[in-house]
């Protein structure tokens, strides 16, 4: 049983209303070290039980098994939550630093067969294009996700980090419901193409690291304690005087924390939660969390509201981080704007 009590929002015109904030569940199989498998299966319940009914994964995530992972949970709750996967983004198996992206039809096919069998499910509620495929017009890319909606495998279509334009081509072809890219304090690209786009098109906006993996919770401000295998070592921002840098720029949020008895990463939350009513659009971001203790402080955050005042003391910061948001931006949409 859910919590009414979180508010909800939907997902684009006609697409399903969920809790507006839901859950990355990628670091419970991938990316950021070792993971508790009882205590991520104690976060998937409890973030439940708190109104969060939006669950997000891909295919890619631990090379299927993030998805495998999810699959007893569904059955548990298949009528209660909203699942989200992705395809069109493979890793390397012995250098997961190399990227492929592929967007062809077959592959498409492919790719949405698999995630069905490993989910276990008969129908994805909301299937994404990871990444766009530059090689494939993306007229194909959508028309063949477009098919799967017609064949009833797919109910909603998503797209993660598309330009404005992109965007606009791939809604003339079939409707999309939500687009996926990373939006936080430290992350504000989006904000002015795709962002503008979206509101316009009545698509919601699904935030992906909204706390700055980690970082904006004030816990992870550099390389220091992570796993070998955690993928922050390579990313710029929390690297050398990047992350010194960077780490300063948390004194405002800091102190709105101070000021509300919340933690930093709820304050972080609270200003992406806004957003909606800044940029007239729905907003529900996908915060990850592997621990139970967590997911209850990332919910909370919905209960926060900042002032006019609050805000613009976290206006400033975006302009001043150091370091892109990945080594390689040409995956992303600011890398094609």
């Amino acid at each position: 049983m859910t919590d009414s009590s979180m508010p909800t929002a939907r997902l684009g015109d006609g697409g399903p209303e969920v809790g507006v904030q839901g859950l990355g569940c990628m670091g419970m199989s991938f990316a950021y070290g070792p993971a508790d498998a009882d205590a991520s299966r104690a976060t998937l319940e409890r973030a439940l039980e708190l109104g969060v009914t939006l669950y997000d994964t891909a295919d890619v995530y631990g090379l299927g098994e993030n998805e495998r992972f999810l699959a007893p949970f569904l059955r548990a709750h298949r009528d209660d939550v909203v699942l989200a996967t992705k395809f069109g983004l493979s890793l390397d198996h012995v250098d997961p630093t190399k990227r492929t992206i592929r967007g062809d039809a077959p592959y498409v096919r492919q790719c949405v067969e698999a995630s069905l069998d490993r989910l276990g499910v008969d129908v994805i509620d909301l299937y994404y294009m990871h990444r766009r495929d530059v090689n494939v017009p993306i007229e194909e890319t959508v028309g063949a996700m477009a098919e799967l909606v017609r064949e009833g495998k797919v109910k909603h279509l998503g797209l993660s980090e598309v330009t404005a334009g992109e965007l606009r081509a791939a809604h003339a072809v079939h409707p999309i419901a939500a687009v996926q890219s990373e939006w936080s304090l430290f992350s504000r690209d989006i904000e002015a193409g795709v962002v503008p786009a979206a509101a316009e098109l009545g698509v919601a906006l699904v935030p992906y690291s909204p706390l700055g993996r980690g970082f904006l919770t004030g816990s992870v401000t550099g390389t220091d304690g992570l796993a070998a295998d955690d993928f922050r070592r390579q990313q710029p921002r929390f690297t050398g005087d990047n992350a010194v840098a960077n780490a300063a720029l948390l004194a405002p949020v800091r102190a709105l924390a101070e000021a509300h008895d919340a933690t930093l990463g709820q304050i972080a939350l609270a200003w992406v939660q806004q957003r909606a009513q800044v940029h007239g659009l729905p907003v529900i971001p996908i915060p990850g969390t592997r621990k139970p203790t967590r997911v209850e402080e990332n919910t909370a955050a919905t209960g926060i509201a900042l002032t006019e005042d609050e805000l613009s003391a976290l206006e400033p910061i975006a302009e001043k981080v150091a370091g892109e948001r990945y080594a390689d931006m040409t995956f992303t949409s600011a890398g094609r704007e």
